[in-house]
C-alpha cells in the first residue's frame, strides 16, 4: 500500500434533530451541536485587518490528527509523544492546560506519520474516549480524575482496523455507542460495562450517528465493507448500503437528505445518492452514482440542497466542492485545496487547507469566493476547524493549535 495514502478519519454528519442553540454556542462533540458540522453562531467577521486575524491563543498538544471539543469554558482533544497518547484539557478561552491524562501507546506509523486520530466526547461532567488502540476512557471533566476505563480489544476480542479505531463515541440516553467490530458495539456511559456488542468484523472509520425516523432512532454507522444502520438500545441491524472502497476505508460520516442517504469516500471511490432503506428491506438502487466527490477524510457539509467537501486524497492535489445533492452535478471546484476540512457559520464556509490557509466565504452554489484568508498554521492540516464561543479552533498534524477569534468587534 502506498505509505501517503492515509487515512487519518476524524470521521461524522447531518443528524435530523437538533439541539437547543444559543447565540454563542459550545461545541461538544464531533462536527458540533447537531453533529452536521454547522454552527448557529452568528455576528462573525467576513474579513482580516491587514496585520491577520486575531489570534487568542497558541498550544501543542502533541502528533495526531484528533479534533477538538469544546464546553463549559473548557476545550478538550488528544495528541501522541514519547510512547504515550495524551488528552487534555484546556482552558478554552486562553489555551492553559487545567489537566491531562497519559497512558502507555504505540506511535502507529506503519503507513504514515502516525499519532491519535480519535476525537473526544463531552456529556455534561464527564468526557469520553476511545483511543486507536482500543483504550476507552470516562474522565471527570472538571479534574481529569478516571470514573472508569475499559481496553476493548483485550477484553471483546475485537479487531483493531487498519489505522486503528477513529470514530468519537455517540452519546444515546445512558448507552455509550462505539464504531467497534463489524458492527458497533455499546456500554454503559456511568460503568462501562457492555450492553451489546457485534460479531467478528473490522469497523469503518466513521462517528456512529444517531438519525430519527418517526419514534425511534437509528445508528447510522460504517464498517468495511459499507454502511448500516442499527437499534441503539439492541444493536439490531436495521439496514445495510454495499460500499467497498480500497482497503476498507469508509470514512466519512453518512449525510441525510430528507428520506435519502449521501454516502462518499476516498481512493477513487466517489459518492451516491439513496433512497434511505427500509428496516429489513432489500439494498435499494442508487439514485445517482458517480465520481465527483471522493472524500477521503472529513465529511462534507450539506447547506439547502447543496454539499460543500474535499475531492480527493491526501496524495493527490484534493479540490474543494460544491455539489448539487439530489443530481450529483459539480457546480464549482477550488484546486489545491488539498485534505484540509469545512465548517459552516453564519451564512459563512470556515475553510482550513491542507497547508493551514484559512478561508472565509460565502456559502454559495455559484462559487468559493473568499472574503478573508490567512495563513495560520504550518504543516499538514487535514482535521476541519471547530468554532465554539466565536473562537476558532485550528490544528495541525504536530499537535499545534491556534485559536482565532473570528468574533466581530
Amino acid at each position: 500500500m502506498n505509505p501517503r495514502k492515509l487515512i487519518s478519519s476524524l470521521a461524522v454528519a447531518v443528524v435530523c434533530f437538533t439541539q437547543p442553540c444559543s447565540f454563542t454556542d459550545d461545541w461538544p462533540q464531533w462536527r458540533g451541536p447537531a453533529r452536521n458540522g454547522i454552527s448557529q453562531e452568528k455576528g462573525l467577521v467576513s474579513e482580516f485587518p491587514d496585520s491577520g486575524p486575531a489570534i487568542v491563543w497558541k498550544g501543542n498538544v502533541g502528533l495526531g490528527f484528533s479534533s477538538i471539543v469544546v464546553g463549559q469554558g473548557k476545550a478538550f482533544t488528544a495528541g501522541h509523544a514519547s510512547e504515550q497518547d495524551t488528552v487534555f484539557c484546556l482552558d478554552a478561552a486562553t489555551g492553559k492546560q487545567l489537566w491531562k491524562h497519559s497512558y502507555p501507546a504505540e506511535l502507529g506509523d506503519k503507513y504514515y506519520e502516525g499519532g491519535v486520530t480519535g476525537t473526544p466526547t463531552i456529556d455534561g461532567q464527564r468526557v469520553y474516549w476511545l483511543s486507536r488502540w482500543g483504550d476507552l476512557f470516562c474522565f471527570n471533566a472538571a479534574d481529569g480524575k478516571v470514573v472508569w476505563q475499559r481496553q476493548l480489544v483485550k477484553e471483546t476480542g475485537a479487531q483493531i482496523p487498519s489505522w486503528g479505531f477513529t470514530g468519537a463515541p455517540t452519546i444515546h440516553g445512558n448507552h455509550l455507542i462505539l464504531n467497534v467490530g463489524g458492527g458497533g458495539m455499546a456500554v454503559d456511559k456511568q460503568t462501562g460495562k457492555e450492553i451489546w456488542k457485534s460479531g467478528a468484523g473490522e469497523a469503518g472509520y466513521t462517528t456512529p450517528l444517531p438519525i430519527k425516523r418517526g419514534n425511534a432512532v437509528e445508528m447510522w454507522i460504517a464498517n468495511g465493507e459499507g454502511y448500516y444502520a442499527v437499534q441503539p438500545e439492541s444493536g439490531k441491524q436495521l439496514w445495510s448500503i454495499k460500499w467497498l472502497t480500497q482497503y476498507g476505508v469508509n470514512a466519512a460520516d453518512p449525510i441525510p437528505h430528507g428520506d435519502k442517504v449521501f454516502i462518499s469516500s476516498g481512493y477513487g471511490k466517489g459518492a451516491a445518492l439513496f433512497p434511505q432503506p427500509k428496516a429489513g428491506g432489500t439494498e435499494p438502487e442508487p439514485i445517482w452514482k458517480n465520481r465527483v466527490l471522493r472524500t477521503q477524510l472529513n465529511p462534507a457539509v450539506l447547506v439547502d440542497k447543496h454539499v460543500y467537501g474535499v475531492d480527493g486524497d491526501t496524495s493527490d492535489k484534493a479540490s474543494l466542492k460544491c455539489v448539487e445533492v439530489e443530481t450529483g452535478k459539480e457546480l464549482w471546484v477550488e484546486r489545491d485545496f488539498g485534505s484540509g476540512g469545512i465548517i459552516v457559520a453564519d451564512g459563512k464556509i470556515l475553510a482550513l487547507s491542507a497547508k493551514g490557509e484559512l478561508m472565509i466565504a460565502p456559502v454559495s452554489p455559484e462559487a468559493f469566493k473568499p472574503s478573508a484568508r490567512a495563513q495560520v498554521l504550518g504543516g499538514k492540516s487535514w482535521t476541519a476547524p471547530v468554532l465554539a464561543n466565536g473562537l476558532l479552533y485550528c490544528r495541525n498534524s504536530r499537535g499545534d493549535i491556534v485559536a482565532v477569534d473570528l468574533r466581530k468587534k
